[in-house]
């Protein structure tokens, strides 16, 4: 009898901690999703004369600027790697060899991969700031573009 009520007494415990964990997990999943979510939307660039500034909107000062004069080439590329671009549809920007510049923030910066809403605008003001860059970005068919859909 006693065995029956020290069980009864386990299971108990257990369904309550599942019960604690399943909310807990459910808060850590809403939290982590909102944060991903204001990261990636508030996340934009400022192109001038001589830059191109990378801005997340909580911050006044850019996280990243690339001199224009460094920019080799831009290229488009769908790969998945943790970068400033919010959609798949992305420009990988080459840099001149033995360029120097000082990110603040991890690894990406130093491969910038960006996604500009007006792509098309983005680049011919890219190529007016300096007619040396290379843009090799075509939108062909391929099997991972659905429908002509960008992601």
């Amino acid at each position: 009898m006693l065995i029956i009520f020290v069980a009864a007494i386990l299971l108990l415990m257990f369904a309550i901690l599942l019960k604690i964990l399943f909310y807990f997990s459910i808060g850590l999943l809403v939290v982590s999703s909102i944060v991903i979510v204001f990261a990636y939307c508030s996340l934009y660039y400022t192109l001038t004369e001589k830059e191109l500034f990378i801005f997340y909107l909580w911050g006044k000062k850019p996280v990243v600027s690339i001199p224009i004069s460094d920019i080799a080439s831009v290229e488009r590329t769908y790969k998945i790697y943790n970068a400033p671009a919010c959609s798949m549809k992305r420009l990988h920007i080459r840099l001149t060899k033995g360029h120097k510049w000082n990110p603040v923030g991890p690894a990406w910066y130093f491969h910038p991969f960006i996604s500009p809403v007006r792509e098309q605008e983005f680049l011919e003001m890219l190529k007016a700031f300096n007619p040396e860059i290379e843009i090799r970005v075509n939108d062909k068919k391929a099997w991972y573009r659905f429908w002509d859909w960008d992601i």
